[in-house]
């Protein structure tokens, strides 16, 4: 996107790509379909250390801007949930159409060339495998750590520690949660079932799906929260959110295991129900105790012993300090005509299309001020 940007206003472009193809990351993401962006895209989606820096350039380059651009090349598209826009056929029509957009405005892309050096004289120079290139501005465009096997390094924040540039600390984001042994045992038994729930973490709340693994915990709501849970903290799950469980247990003829049983199973998986009621009896069957029964299930509490790390996260929260860059230019405030975008920027979407709408946003800003 900072390329084709660039490339519209005259600029000699190009674009230095360590992999045998230029956005592979765009090819397995949405599950090959390619969630490139969320039509209710808001600063306050973010996740940031400063949560203005990501204002300017998400108003200045919105959802509506990037679905134009998927609409003039006729890619067929839908919304999925919560205003998640994906492509009808696969990912590889988004990345056919920068492509496309690159050449058009004839910016040249070199593949293979892993980068050996980069110096900053009267101008930059980047050598790398296949020549040496040499220009006034150099925009850093490298990604975080997430899903080494697919390329990701540390090369972005390694350029940013080069130039004296301040880093913000790192972790996985939107990342599997893993439970202690006690739990994995209690639970891990129901990998691949899964329920609505809403899941609470440092005064954030999401309501999606949530999904048993061989080790922990993940789908859409697990996934959410495990950008804002902090290692050692506990999260919080309503398995029953917005309903009172409790109430149909009062009202059964007899209460008893069976009648409980029954009234979890209207809203869990039966696997699930039943295990959690086997680990969480009422101590009795009388109102109070089914009282504290809906509050368990409203707010059942599991401390995770960690995440599933940078091999199957999603992105990398942290970065590049925002404090270094302009906000409406992306350029570094202590190098002149160097630019940081996209993930290696701490700045960090939430899950269904916000990193994609921050990536092309970003992306745009730097390459209009190229």
């Amino acid at each position: 996107m900072c390329a084709v940007e660039a490339g519209k206003r005259g600029r000699r472009v190009a674009v230095i790509e360590h992999a045998d193809r230029a956005g592979k990351k765009i090819l397995i993401s949405g599950g090959g379909r390619c969630n490139f962006t969320n039509i209710h895209c808001q600063p306050e989606n973010f996740i940031s250390a400063n949560p203005h820096f990501a204002k300017s350039a998400l108003a200045r380059y919105t959802p509506a801007d990037f679905i134009a651009l998927v609409e003039k090349h006729r890619i067929p598209y839908h919304e999925k949930t919560l205003g998640q826009l994906f492509c009808d056929r696969s990912a590889d029509d988004i990345l056919t159409m920068l492509e496309a957009e690159c050449e058009a405005v004839g910016v040249k892309i070199f593949l293979r060339n892993r980068i050996s050096e980069v110096q900053r004289t009267t101008e930059f120079v980047v050598r790398a495998e296949s020549a040496v290139f040499r220009a006034p501005a150099l925009v850093v465009a490298t990604g975080g750590l997430s899903i080494p096997k697919m390329g990701a390094t540390a090369f972005g924040y390694e350029l940013a520690r080069q130039f004296g540039l301040s880093l913000r600390k790192t972790k996985p984001g939107l990342v599997p949660l893993v439970l202690g042994a006690g739990d994995r045992r209690q639970y891990c038994h129901l990998a691949g079932v899964s329920a609505e729930v809403a899941v609470s973490a440092d005064h954030r709340r999401f309501q999606e799906k949530m999904l048993f693994t061989h080790r922990g915990l993940s789908g859409p709501a697990i996934l959410q929260i495990s950008s804002y849970w902090n290692a050692g903290a506990t999260i919080r799950i309503d398995l029953t959110p917005g309903r009172d469980v409790a109430a149909t247990i009062r009202d059964a003829k007899v209460r008893n295991m069976t009648a409980a049983r029954s009234a979890f199973q209207e809203f869990l998986p039966h696997r699930f129900a039943v295990r959690w009621l086997d680990l969480h009896p009422p101590v009795a069957w009388n109102n109070p105790a089914l009282a504290i029964l809906d509050r368990q299930t409203h707010e059942w509490a599991l401390v995770p012993e960690g995440t599933e790390g940078y091999e199957k996260a999603e992105v990398t929260a942290g970065g590049l300090d925002t404090n270094e860059l302009s906000s409406k230019t992306m350029e570094s405030r202590k190098v002149p005509g160097l630019f940081f975008v996209g993930e290696v920027v701490d700045v960090t979407g939430q899950l269904g299309g916000y990193n994609f709408q921050w990536a092309w946003a970003s992306g745009v800003s730097a390459g209009r001020a190229l």
